[in-house]
């Protein structure tokens, strides 16, 4: 069994559509990939995601994904990480979320 909480925790999250601008290998990772993402703030965000073995990079460049915007930022193999794309993962299989219809970027999510 998960953990429960509260309403109020969940209200804590902040999460955003956003639309990848940018996706490239990160030197030195076979796991890692660098993307630039809009997500409706005066400049993209970067955000690293373990998703090298599964998507090419170009794969995901124009994708609206749902982005975790108030996270800690985070150093990861040099790279500064501002938020956290989400992804569903069963077993080996992983698969970004996205939307499915065209809603503006940085719409947020609730």
């Amino acid at each position: 069994m998960c953990n429960i909480i509260e309403f109020s925790d969940f209200q804590k999250i902040k999460l955003k559509v956003g639309k990848v601008l940018t996706a490239e290998n990160i030197k030195g990772s076979n796991k890692l990939l660098k993307l630039s993402v809009d997500i409706g703030e005066q400049s993209p965000r970067t955000l690293v995601a373990g998703l090298a073995g599964i998507y090419k990079p170009d794969e995901l460049i124009g994708k609206k994904i749902i982005v975790v915007t108030n996270m800690k930022p985070a150093k990861i193999f040099g790279v500064e990480s501002n938020g956290m794309l989400l992804a569903a993962v069963n077993k080996d299989k992983v698969a970004i979320l996205t939307v499915d219809s065209d809603i503006e970027v940085g719409s947020e999510v609730e």
